[in-house]
């Protein structure tokens, strides 16, 4: 008996595997990767939790269906955010569910507690997800939670014992913390630091983005980094914070962005590559305000195969009416 649990690397998901694997039971733990799971790939280091639960490991990128599919027309709408919680869990089980027979699985489970996320999972909200993921052969299992729900197809049928699994519910995380230090686990928050759309100012960052531009799988990790400028003819400009923005920026490979440097120390920054020559020279004299400048010098920078000739401003306010949200 095999069974595919959905796998963020956090405690709840951890112990959902390590009831169902101490039943005897083969676990998949797969991560379906969206690429909002935060600023760092923690694929490996979801691999080595998984193997602390007893799972082996297996990441499917679908963040081209994701955007297409999920992102911007969710059934059941957005949280606080740009969060579609519900829509995306279903979307979720609804990819589990195709590798049941590639991977010889019979059910799917999740470490999904009731009552704990205020969205996704009330109850009426778990019977939304569901229907969305199209289970109609009731197929999946919540191990933290099963004693509270009605009993499903695994439990049933005896693939799994419902006497050893869970009746814990609401935000109170005591009994998952006691079990966490019964299996000696003390690596098991989220290494991914949560989903980056239930974040207030990167959702505000996707909501200006796509005023202007269609946003694509690319475009993820480009609103992830940097400080993040409109220019008065349309373009977008990027201008790292530091030194980790600078390397990530410098990493990124989006089409539709072009880096350029300043000739002192400073940010590393993107401008959109079909900027008017007033936004690449705009662009410029912000970046080199940002950098280790002397405001009453000109310097010479290249965008684009142009060249510039610009001063800084004489303090970075006058850059910041640039934001595209000055309270950001």
């Amino acid at each position: 008996m095999r069974a595919i649990s959905l796998f963020s690397g956090g405690l709840d998901s951890m112990l959902a595997i390590k009831l169902i694997a101490d039943q005897g039971i083969d676990v998949t733990a797969l991560h379906i990767f969206t690429g909002f799971g935060g600023t760092k790939d923690v694929r490996d280091e979801l691999a080595k939790r998984a193997k602390m639960a007893g799972a082996d490991f297996l990441s499917v990128d679908v963040r081209e269906e994701y955007i297409q599919k999920i992102l911007f027309s969710p059934k059941y709408g957005y949280g606080k955010n740009f969060n579609p919680c519900i829509d995306c869990h279903g979307y979720m089980f609804k990819v589990a569910k195709y590798m049941l027979k590639d991977l010889g699985a019979s059910f799917l489970v999740t470490g999904e507690v009731l009552g704990q996320r205020p969205m996704s999972q009330r109850k009426d909200a778990l019977n939304q997800v569901k229907e969305l993921a199209q289970d109609e052969d009731n197929l999946i299992l919540r191990p933290l939670s099963a004693k509270l729900l009605e009993p499903t197809k695994p439990e049933i049928e005896g693939w799994v014992d419902r006497e050893k699994l869970l009746d814990i519910s609401g935000r109170s995380r005591h009994r998952q913390l006691q079990m966490a230090k019964e299996f000696g686990w003390d690596d098991y928050e989220s290494p991914a630091g949560g989903c980056l759309l239930t974040e207030e100012v990167y959702s505000q960052k996707i909501r200006e983005f796509i005023k202007y531009e269609t946003f694509n799988v690319e475009d993820i990790d480009l609103l992830k980094y940097g400080r993040h400028f409109r220019l008065p003819d349309g373009a977008k400009l990027v201008v790292g914070r530091h030194k980790d923005d600078n390397i990530a920026l410098q990493n990124i490979n989006n089409p539709d962005y072009v880096g350029f440097r300043v000739p002192v120390p400073g940010p590393y920054s993107l401008i959109y590559k079909r900027a008017s020559s007033n936004d690449l020279e705009l662009a410029a004299k912000i970046a080199i305000t940002y950098a280790k400048s002397q405001k009453d010098r000109e310097y010479e920078i290249e965008i684009l195969d142009k060249k510039f000739i610009v001063k800084p401003f004489e303090s970075k306010t006058e850059a910041h009416k640039y934001f595209f949200n000055a309270n950001l």
